[in-house]
C-alpha cells in the first residue's frame, strides 16, 4: 500500500538530498592552479527506475509522520423546509490515512513533475446542529455526534523548479495543486432526517477544505526544503584529514527519464591547499550500458589525484611538524637520536604512515646485514662489517593516477635510504630515487571504491651515497623484492579499505558494475535501503520540521 499527501514533494527532496550529499570530493603547491567550484569532476545521474525507487520508498516512510492532519473548523447555515435555519458545524476534521493507487515523478525541460492519482483519504470529524422552533415559548434545539469520511479519486499534482545557486541546490514550486472528485460521509448519533442536509451542507465544504489543506503544505513544505537544501554543507568530512567536495557545478540536467548532477567532486583538506596539476575543467559523463541500473556515478582521474596530493601533503605537514620538535625524522639532516626514537616505534603521535616504509624484514633476512652485501656494494661491507641493516622507503611526491579504457596506471615516486643499523645509531648510507610504475584494479565495497596496484617495473638513480660509487643493475633484484613485499602489500592493504562514493547513509549500492574509459571510472548500480538509526534519527529530525509547519 503506498500513500500520499504532501509527500509526493517530500521524496523527490529527500532523492535531491541523498544525490548532493552523498551524492560521496584540491591540495598543494608545483603548478600552483587553485581548484574552484566551478569544474566538475564527478557526475551522478539518476535514472528514471532509480527516481522511481526512491519516490516509493519515501512516500512509504514520510506519510507515517504527516498524519493526522487537521483541517479547520467547518460552520454552515443551511435552511431546511418546516424545520428552517439550522446552524451546523463539524469541527476536529481530521485526515488520519492516505492511500495512493498510482504515482510517477517525471522530469522534464520545465521541471520535475511529480502526479499522484486515484488517491483515496480517510478522515474523521465531529459534528453538531442548532436550531430553535417555536411551540409556545421558543425552544432551541441541538444535536451532536461524530462521522467518518471517505475521500475518493483524490488526485494531487506539483512541478518543482531546479537549479544552481552559488554552488547548492535552488528548488522552486513552479505549479502545485490537488483535486477531489468524490466523498462520502457517514454520520453516526442525532436525527437521522438531518443526515441528509448534514452531508449536503459539508460535502462541498469538506472537498475544498481537503484540497486547500494538502496544497498549503505543499507550498510551505517546499519553502522549508528550499531552505534546507540549501543550508546543506558543501564538503563531507572522509577522515581526519579530508573532505569531499559536493558543491555543486551548473544546473541539474533534466532529461524525459533521468536527473544528473556536476559536482566537484575532489577531495579537500581542511586548509584550502593548491592543487598541483592543471586540470581539465570537464563534466564527465555517465555512460552506462544497462540502462535498467539505478544510478550512475562518473569519476574523473583528477579524483583520485586529488587524494594522492592530498594524503601527500598531510604525511609531509605532519612529519616538517614532528622534525622540529625531534619526535620523528624524514630528513637525514635530521637528529639522528629523533630517528632512533621513531624506529623503535615509541607511542609518539607522528602520522608518516602515509609517505614512509621501514623495510625491516624481507624473504631472503640476509640481505638486510652489510655481510650480504660484501659482493653488492663492498664498500659499505668494508665500513660496517657485519651491521644490521634497514631499507627506509619514503615518497618523493605525490603519486600519479592515469585512467583509460583498458588500464588503470599509477606512477610512484619515491626515494630509497639503506640504513646500516650501529648499536644505538641509524646511518644514513646510501639514498636511491625509484620511479615505480603499476597496474591497478577497482572494486565496489558497499559504497565504498576499493581497489589494488600490481607492480609492472621500476627504474633507479643514485642520488648520493656515502660509500662510493654503485653498481645499479646488482641492486635491482634487491629492490624488486622489497617494492614487492613490503611496499604493494602495504599499499593495497590502503587501498583495500576504499573511498567513500557519494551515497546517502542507508542506501546501498547493489549489483554494481564498474567501467574504465578514457581518464575515468563510471559505476553503474541498483540500490537497496536498509535504515540505520543514523538514518531514522536524520529522517525523523527532518520529517518533524515538516509536519511542524
Amino acid at each position: 500500500m503506498k500513500t500520499l499527501k504532501k509527500s509526493s514533494a517530500f521524496p523527490l527532496l529527500l532523492l535531491l538530498i541523498a544525490s548532493s550529499s552523498l551524492c560521496i570530493p584540491t591540495s598543494h603547491s608545483l603548478a600552483h592552479v587553485r581548484s574552484t567550484d566551478q569544474e566538475s569532476f564527478t557526475s551522478v545521474v539518476i535514472s528514471q527506475k532509480g527516481l522511481d525507487f526512491v519516490k516509493d520508498l519515501l512516500i512509504t516512510q514520510a506519510i507515517s509522520s504527516m498524519i493526522p492532519l487537521r483541517l479547520p473548523k467547518i460552520e454552515k447555515t443551511v435552511k431546511i423546509p418546516v424545520i428552517g435555519n439550522v446552524h451546523m458545524v463539524a469541527s476536529n476534521i481530521t485526515i488520519y490515512n492516505i492511500n495512493v493507487l498510482s504515482s510517477y515523478v517525471k522530469p522534464g525541460d520545465s521541471g520535475v513533475v511529480i502526479v499522484a492519482s486515484g488517491a483515496t483519504c480517510n478522515l474523521s470529524m465531529n459534528w453538531s446542529y442548532k436550531y430553535s422552533t417555536w411551540v409556545l415559548v421558543p425552544i432551541q434545539i441541538s444535536d451532536k455526534g461524530s462521522a467518518s469520511v471517505q475521500v475518493e479519486g483524490m488526485e494531487v499534482g506539483l512541478t518543482l523548479g531546479l537549479e544552481n545557486r552559488k554552488g547548492t541546490l535552488k528548488l522552486s514550486l513552479e505549479d502545485c495543486g490537488c483535486y477531489v472528485k468524490d466523498i462520502s460521509i457517514k454520520l453516526n448519533g442525532g436525527a437521522s432526517w438531518l443526515y441528509q442536509g448534514m452531508v449536503d451542507a459539508f460535502d462541498e465544504k469538506i472537498g475544498s477544505a481537503v484540497e486547500n489543506a494538502i496544497t498549503k503544505k505543499l507550498k510551505e513544505g517546499i519553502l522549508k526544503l528550499d531552505s534546507f537544501l540549501q543550508a546543506l554543507p558543501k564538503d563531507v568530512p572522509v577522515d581526519d584529514h579530508a573532505s569531499l567536495n559536493v558543491t555543486f557545478v551548473d544546473n541539474p540536467v533534466l532529461s524525459n527519464s533521468s536527473i544528473g548532477f556536476d559536482i566537484n567532486g575532489l577531495f579537500t583538506a581542511r586548509e584550502n591547499f593548491l592543487f598541483p596539476y592543471r586540470l581539465k575543467n570537464l563534466q564527465p559523463s555517465v555512460l552506462c550500458p544497462d540502462q535498467s541500473k539505478m544510478l550512475g556515478i562518473s569519476l574523473d582521474e583528477a579524483v583520485f589525484n586529488s587524494a594522492s596530493v592530498l594524503y601527500y601533503d598531510v604525511s609531509l605537514e605532519n612529519l616538517t611538524y614532528y622534525s622540529n620538535i625531534s619526535t620523528c625524522s624524514f630528513s637525514t639532516s635530521l637528529s639522528l637520536f629523533a630517528v632512533y626514537i621513531f624506529r623503535r616505534k615509541l607511542s609518539f603521535p607522528c602520522q608518516a604512515e602515509f609517505m614512509q616504509w621501514i623495510v625491516d624484514k624481507v624473504p631472503d633476512q640476509s640481505l638486510l646485514n652489510t655481510a650480504g652485501w660484501r659482493f653488492i656494494i663492498p664498500q659499505l661491507y668494508k665500513k660496517y662489517p657485519k651491521d644490521d641493516m634497514d631499507l627506509n622507503i619514503s615518497l618523493s611526491s605525490p603519486p600519479v593516477i592515469r585512467i583509460s579504457e583498458h588500464n588503470i596506471d599509477a606512477i610512484v615516486y619515491a626515494d630509497l635510504i639503506i640504513d646500516v643499523l650501529e648499536a644505538d645509531k641509524v646511518i644514513p648510507v646510501v639514498c636511491i630515487s625509484l620511479v615505480i610504475r603499476g597496474s591497478g584494479s577497482v572494486k565496489i565495497l558497499g559504497n565504498k571504491l576499493g581497489g589494488s596496484v600490481k607492480l609492472n617495473d621500476f627504474t633507479m638513480a643514485l642520488k648520493w651515497s656515502q660509500v662510493g660509487n654503485l653498481h645499479m643493475n646488482l641492486i635491482q633484484p634487491i629492490m624488486w623484492t622489497a617494492i614487492q613485499t613490503v611496499f604493494l602489500p602495504y599499499v593495497n592493504a590502503h587501498l583495500g579499505q576504499g573511498f567513500p562514493l557519494p551515497i546517502i547513509h542507508g542506501f546501498t549500492l547493489k549489483n554494481g558494475e564498474i567501467i574504465c574509459s578514457n581518464s575515468g571510472i563510471t559505476i553503474c548500480s541498483d540500490v537497496k535501503y536498509t535504515p540505520s538509526r543514523m538514518v531514522k534519527s536524520y529522517a525523523q529530525t527532518l520529517v518533524s520540521r515538516f509536519a511542524a509547519l
